[in-house]
């Protein structure tokens, strides 16, 4: 399905439910009224695969699925092309008005090194790719699921528990609080 198409498919929700509240003034206690959020976030998780919840942050979803399908380019910043560091560096930016560093080590050097099963939706994920330094990072979505800028498929979201990504992963992290006010 074409990005014109989805952008399309939300239009048309958006209407919906701005409708369904506007005729919701008749409404009868008790009634179920369609929450625009619920929807927003039904949609994610279907296109995205990542499962959802009322908690979880809707301005990051959109974030990355305006930016997935963005090809790759080493030291690139912008929608013609964007590394991992730069797509991380963009996303802390935009979603979470923070600034991080611009290369995979130096925004580890900003974070709480946390394990794999502490990890929440919007935390950094790191690995050692070929080499015994930090050569890569990415934003956690939740369900072992994150977001990255990968050298060969450009800005997608995949699986910490596939074998490629489970023998390179080194560490999570969660940006230190002083860098977050």
């Amino acid at each position: 399905m074409g990005k014109k198409v989805i952008v399309a498919l939300l239009l048309i929700i958006s209407f919906v439910s701005v409708q369904a509240q506007t005729n919701n003034r008749d409404q009868k206690p008790g009634q179920k009224i369609e929450d625009p959020d619920n929807l927003a976030t039904e949609y994610f998780s279907q296109i995205m695969g990542v499962a959802l919840s009322a908690t979880s942050n809707l301005k990051l979803y959109q974030f990355v699925y305006d930016w997935i399908g963005t090809p790759y380019r080493l030291g690139g910043v912008s929608k013609k092309g964007i590394d991992c560091s730069g797509f991380a560096f963009e996303l802390y930016n935009k979603v979470f008005s923070t600034l991080i560093g611009s290369n995979s080590r130096n925004i580890f050097s900003m974070v709480n090194p946390i394990n794999k099963d502490q990890l929440k939706e919007g935390d950094l994920v790191f690995f050692k790719i070929g080499s015994r330094s930090i050569t890569h990072v990415g934003v956690y979505m939740g369900n072992n699921k994150f977001a990255h800028a990968s050298s060969s498929k450009g800005v997608m979201i995949s699986d910490l528990d596939e074998s490629y990504w489970r023998k390179y992963y080194y560490k999570g992290g969660r940006l230190l609080a002083s860098l977050r006010d």
